[in-house]
Protein backbone atom coordinates (compact mmCIF):
# COMPACT_ATOMS: atom_id res chain seq x y z
CA UNK A 1 0.00 0.00 0.00
CA UNK A 2 1.40 3.31 -1.04
CA UNK A 3 0.66 6.81 0.18
CA UNK A 4 -2.01 8.60 -1.76
CA UNK A 5 -1.46 12.24 -2.65
CA UNK A 6 -5.15 12.85 -3.20
CA UNK A 7 -6.87 15.13 -0.68
CA UNK A 8 -8.78 13.18 1.91
CA UNK A 9 -11.03 14.06 4.85
CA UNK A 10 -12.04 17.32 3.20
CA UNK A 11 -15.31 17.38 5.11
CA UNK A 12 -13.55 18.24 8.42
CA UNK A 13 -13.91 21.77 9.77
CA UNK A 14 -10.89 24.05 9.50
CA UNK A 15 -8.71 24.20 12.60
CA UNK A 16 -9.20 27.31 14.73
CA UNK A 17 -7.06 30.22 13.57
CA UNK A 18 -4.49 31.62 15.94
CA UNK A 19 -5.36 34.91 17.60
CA UNK A 20 -4.67 37.85 15.27
CA UNK A 21 -3.16 39.63 18.28
CA UNK A 22 0.50 38.61 18.54
CA UNK A 23 0.83 40.44 21.87
CA UNK A 24 0.67 37.77 24.63
CA UNK A 25 -0.41 40.31 27.25
CA UNK A 26 -4.10 40.29 28.16
CA UNK A 27 -6.38 42.86 26.59
CA UNK A 28 -6.69 46.02 28.71
CA UNK A 29 -9.62 46.08 31.05
CA UNK A 30 -12.25 48.39 29.49
CA UNK A 31 -12.90 49.80 32.96
CA UNK A 32 -9.33 51.18 32.90
CA UNK A 33 -9.21 52.31 29.28
CA UNK A 34 -8.85 55.95 30.24
CA UNK A 35 -5.70 55.40 32.35
CA UNK A 36 -3.40 56.80 29.67
CA UNK A 37 -5.42 59.98 29.40
CA UNK A 38 -5.57 60.39 33.16
CA UNK A 39 -1.82 59.69 33.38
CA UNK A 40 -1.09 62.50 30.93
CA UNK A 41 -3.22 64.92 32.97
CA UNK A 42 -1.59 63.83 36.23
CA UNK A 43 1.87 64.22 34.74
CA UNK A 44 1.00 67.83 33.91
CA UNK A 45 -0.65 68.81 37.18
CA UNK A 46 1.74 66.70 39.26
CA UNK A 47 4.84 68.26 37.74
CA UNK A 48 6.66 70.33 40.36
CA UNK A 49 6.88 73.47 38.24
CA UNK A 50 3.20 73.29 37.30
CA UNK A 51 2.31 73.01 40.98
CA UNK A 52 4.37 76.12 41.75
CA UNK A 53 2.87 78.09 38.84
CA UNK A 54 -0.67 77.16 39.87
CA UNK A 55 0.10 78.17 43.46
CA UNK A 56 1.56 81.51 42.37
CA UNK A 57 -1.41 82.28 40.08
CA UNK A 58 -3.92 81.46 42.84
CA UNK A 59 -4.21 85.09 43.92
CA UNK A 60 -4.61 86.55 40.44
CA UNK A 61 -2.86 87.18 37.12
CA UNK A 62 0.89 87.56 36.97
CA UNK A 63 3.43 88.60 34.37
CA UNK A 64 6.14 86.21 33.23
CA UNK A 65 9.01 87.91 35.10
CA UNK A 66 6.86 88.18 38.21
CA UNK A 67 6.36 84.40 38.14
CA UNK A 68 10.06 83.83 37.48
CA UNK A 69 11.02 85.91 40.54
CA UNK A 70 8.45 84.14 42.72
CA UNK A 71 9.46 80.58 41.75
CA UNK A 72 12.95 80.04 43.05
CA UNK A 73 15.14 77.88 40.81
CA UNK A 74 13.02 77.79 37.65
CA UNK A 75 14.80 78.69 34.42
CA UNK A 76 13.26 80.97 31.83
CA UNK A 77 12.96 78.04 29.40
CA UNK A 78 11.28 75.77 31.97
CA UNK A 79 8.81 78.49 32.95
CA UNK A 80 7.99 79.05 29.27
CA UNK A 81 7.44 75.32 28.70
CA UNK A 82 5.38 74.97 31.87
CA UNK A 83 3.13 77.92 31.03
CA UNK A 84 2.70 76.68 27.47
CA UNK A 85 1.72 73.21 28.71
CA UNK A 86 -0.74 74.62 31.25
CA UNK A 87 -2.22 76.85 28.56
CA UNK A 88 -2.52 73.90 26.17
CA UNK A 89 -4.36 71.90 28.83
CA UNK A 90 -6.79 74.76 29.42
CA UNK A 91 -5.57 75.55 32.93
CA UNK A 92 -3.98 78.94 32.22
CA UNK A 93 -4.82 81.79 29.85
CA UNK A 94 -2.28 84.08 28.26
CA UNK A 95 -3.46 87.63 27.59
CA UNK A 96 -1.41 90.04 25.47
CA UNK A 97 -2.03 93.75 26.03
CA UNK A 98 -1.22 96.05 23.08
CA UNK A 99 1.23 98.30 24.88
CA UNK A 100 4.83 99.15 24.08
CA UNK A 101 6.48 96.89 25.05
CA UNK A 102 3.64 94.35 24.91
CA UNK A 103 2.43 93.20 28.29
CA UNK A 104 1.56 89.52 28.76
CA UNK A 105 -0.40 88.25 31.75
CA UNK A 106 -0.98 84.66 32.79
CA UNK A 107 -4.07 83.73 34.76
CA UNK A 108 -5.79 80.56 35.90
CA UNK A 109 -8.88 79.57 33.93
CA UNK A 110 -12.03 78.28 35.62
CA UNK A 111 -10.61 74.77 35.15
CA UNK A 112 -7.27 75.87 36.61
CA UNK A 113 -8.96 77.48 39.61
CA UNK A 114 -10.54 74.11 40.31
CA UNK A 115 -7.00 72.84 40.94
CA UNK A 116 -6.21 75.50 43.54
CA UNK A 117 -7.48 73.53 46.53
CA UNK A 118 -5.82 70.19 45.68
CA UNK A 119 -2.53 71.92 44.80
CA UNK A 120 -2.65 74.04 47.94
CA UNK A 121 -3.33 70.93 50.04
CA UNK A 122 -0.41 69.15 48.38
CA UNK A 123 1.91 72.10 49.00
CA UNK A 124 0.82 72.42 52.62
CA UNK A 125 1.29 68.67 53.14
CA UNK A 126 4.81 68.89 51.67
CA UNK A 127 5.73 71.81 53.92
CA UNK A 128 4.28 70.13 57.03
CA UNK A 129 6.13 66.85 56.37
CA UNK A 130 9.38 68.15 54.89
CA UNK A 131 11.47 67.46 58.01
CA UNK A 132 10.11 63.90 58.32
CA UNK A 133 10.81 63.18 54.67
CA UNK A 134 14.33 64.61 54.87
CA UNK A 135 15.02 62.49 57.99
CA UNK A 136 13.72 59.36 56.21
CA UNK A 137 15.94 60.11 53.20
CA UNK A 138 18.96 60.52 55.45
CA UNK A 139 18.26 57.19 57.20
CA UNK A 140 17.76 55.45 53.86
CA UNK A 141 20.98 56.89 52.40
CA UNK A 142 22.96 55.90 55.52
CA UNK A 143 21.68 52.31 55.25
CA UNK A 144 22.71 52.17 51.60
CA UNK A 145 26.18 53.55 52.34
CA UNK A 146 26.79 51.23 55.29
Amino acid sequence: MGTSLKPAHTELPAPPRPSPRPDPRPMPDPNHADCRGVASVLSRVGDKWSVFVIMMLSDGPKRFNELKRMINGISQRMLTLTLRGLERDGLVTRTIFPTIPPRVDYELTELGRGLQQPVKALGEWAIAHLEQIEAARTRFDQRKEG
